[in-house]
C-alpha cells in the first residue's frame, strides 16, 4: 500500500491531474500523459524520473504500459485534455 501512496504523491507533486474517461493521468503544462498501468508497473523511481523529464511542452509525450499508443488514440486524448 505505501507503494501506491508513494507514487500518487510523485504525481500529485508534479501536478498531474487523473482523467477518468481516459484512466491516464495528465499534465497540461508538461503536456505528459501516464497511463494508469504505467503507473502501477513502474516502480518510483521511474515514475520520478518520467515526472521530471523535459519534454519542452510543445508536443504531447506519453508513457504507457504498451509503449507509444496508436495515432488515433492520441489524437482522442489530446483533443480531450485540450
Amino acid at each position: 500500500m505505501r507503494t501506491l501512496e508513494a507514487k500518487q504523491h510523485i504525481l500529485d507533486v508534479a501536478g498531474f491531474a487523473y482523467n477518468f474517461d481516459r484512466a491516464v493521468y495528465f499534465n497540461r503544462k508538461s503536456k505528459k500523459v501516464i497511463s494508469v498501468e504505467f503507473a502501477q508497473d513502474n516502480d518510483e523511481a521511474v515514475l520520478e524520473r518520467v515526472t521530471r523529464d523535459d519534454t519542452g511542452g510543445k508536443q504531447w509525450r506519453f508513457y504507457f504500459k504498451s509503449g507509444d499508443p496508436p495515432e488515433p488514440v492520441k489524437r482522442e486524448i489530446e483533443a480531450a485534455l485540450g
